[in-house]
């Protein structure tokens, strides 16, 4: 299965919330390029679909995390299928649009320099990262506050904003801690070996 189809029938099995299915057509449409986006310009899953599959990633290392023994009975943690879904699939939102192809020179194992394909990062709609993320889902549904809250702190401490309030809302809201997590397992351990 690819990944545009995954994300998609998980979307639809377990994001049930008014306005949803708006959101969902906005992404599939030509307004957007979520599906085609790299995840990033020169690191992980630079490439087309990679914004999709590093989405994908993330949810199923929080679909595992959720569903640990020890988070569930020593930590008490339990979240719905559907916060799951919504805070995994749509946490990057603001990387669609924002990346342009381009060439870049890089030197060849001989020292030759080359031309290589590449992403320029151009964001026309400044609001942050997991901020912006939050501005665009609710502009189409309502999020909990602890979604709101694990979306806009899903970078954890790496983000160079606020790190004051990141432990704070880690201690608040157990789900913004979990989708930090997922997306740094995602990212450097399952993203590493593609």
């Amino acid at each position: 299965m690819d990944y545009k189809i995954e994300f998609i029938n998980i979307y639809n099995q377990y994001i049930k919330r008014e306005g949803s299915e708006e959101l969902l057509k906005f992404l599939l449409s030509s307004n957007s390029d979520f599906f085609v986006a790299p995840a990033s310009t020169r690191f992980h899953l630079s490439k087309e679909g990679g914004l999709v599959e590093h989405s994908m990633n993330v949810y199923h290392c929080l679909k595992d995390y959720s569903e640990r023994s020890k988070v569930r009975s020593d930590f008490g943690l339990q979240f719905s299928n559907e916060s799951i879904a919504i805070v995994a699939l749509l946490h990057d939102l603001c990387k669609m649009n924002v990346y342009q192809k381009s060439m870049r020179n890089i030197k060849d194992k001989s020292g030759t320099w080359q031309q290589v394909p590449s992403y320029d990062y151009n964001d026309t709609l400044p609001y942050g990262h997991g901020e912006k993320s939050v501005y665009i889902i609710s502009g189409f549904m309502k999020l909990t506050r602890e979604e709101a809250f694990a979306i806009r702190y899903h970078m954890g401490f790496s983000n160079t904003d606020d790190k004051m309030n990141v432990g704070a809302a880690f201690e608040q809201f157990p789900l913004a801690l979990a989708l930090s997590i997922a997306d740094m397992e995602a990212t450097y351990l399952v993203e590493a070996k593609s």
